[in-house]
């Protein structure tokens, strides 16, 4: 495995200590296994040629026209309109569940009180989350448009505009770096007050494991197409959520409520799992009957898939 390629690995990418380096190595290693950059480059776009005037830049000529014609043009551009993406990330304490990695093993509640740091192994969704809402903003960066940061939990915790400087880029990675999952889930709230503070179109990439009143998130993604938005969905999970490895009695418990349920695993195993697949086929139903863009994730994921996703469903959009 290439050093960059490597840091498509979840697993893997905890190792680097800084979330900059993270969402540097995740993008480098994404773009090091395309065969052309997803990138626009520049933000202008070729107009149409002109002939040259002294004076003009000699940069600006087109020398294979000249080849062609024997006659000095020069290429005129014009910007392009910038890219607006906000990442709307959810920072509920559903969000700090820990399986793990690979689906196999038992799995433990997130602890908030626990003094091992915020994020005890590399599965959680929400450390998840964060590496992909910093690879979504170094990418966006990188293409020279603007990005700005929501993070949701019982509502709108926190909004930075869109901006399209790498100090700003900076400065949202310092804020993911800090999240910690608690509080329960208003998503629904926290989308409706978030889009009362963006001012202009653009795309809005949600990151959720969308553990809440489906109809309430579906009204609030309703919200998002009707004000123009572009709008792209990952549904995140852990690997454990969807493979249900567990064997004999368990205990589940909600990590928002504290409500608890014991199980036979294997004798919910199936009906679990056609549940899951059911909420996922009903929100991918939902979200592209929206004109939107629905990816299904879980932990064990690499990066690229994700972002594959995210760049393909935008090319549509455009």
């Amino acid at each position: 495995m290439s050093s960059l390629a490597q840091f498509l690995d979840p697993a893997v990418i905890q190792e680097v200590g800084r979330l900059d380096l993270r969402a540097r190595f995740i993008v480098e290693g994404f773009l090091a296994g395309l065969h052309s950059s997803p990138l626009r480059g520049y933000s202008v776009e070729f107009s149409e040629h002109r002939k040259y005037v002294p004076g003009d830049d000699p940069r600006t000529i087109d020398w294979k026209v000249y080849a062609r014609t024997d006659r000095l043009f020069v290429r005129q551009y014009q910007a392009e309109t910038h890219l607006a993406c906000h990442l709307l990330v959810d920072t509920s304490a559903s969000m700090g569940y820990v399986g793990v990695l690979g689906g196999s093993g038992p799995a433990s509640p997130f602890d908030v009180s626990s003094g091992s740091g915020p994020w005890p192994q590399p599965a959680a969704k929400l450390l998840y989350a964060v590496h992909l809402a910093a690879a979504l903003g170094y990418l966006v960066t990188q293409q020279r448009d603007a990005v700005g940061l929501g993070l949701l939990g019982e509502g709108l915790l926190e909004l930075r505009p869109a901006r399209a400087r790498r100090a700003h880029l900076a400065d949202l990675l310092a804020v993911l770096a800090g999240v910690v999952p608690r509080g329960t889930t208003g998503l629904a709230q926290g989308i409706h007050a978030a889009l009362g503070r963006i001012p202009h179109r653009g795309v809005i990439v949600l990151i959720s494991d969308l553990l809440t009143d489906t109809a309430a998130v579906l009204e609030a993604l309703h919200h998002i197409r009707y004000r123009g938005h572009d709008l792209i969905v990952f549904h995140v999970l852990d690997a454990a959520e969807t493979a249900f490895p567990f064997e004999g009695p368990v205990r589940l418990e909600d990590p928002e409520s504290g409500a608890t349920l014991v199980v036979e695993a294997g004798g919910v195993r199936a009906a679990y799992r056609a549940a899951l697949e059911r909420w996922r086929g009903e929100l991918r139903e939902r979200v592209t009957a929206l004109r939107g863009d629905y990816v299904a994730l879980d932990t064990a994921t690499p990066f690229d898939k994700a972002l594959v996703e995210f760049l393909v469903e935008r090319a549509r959009r455009r």
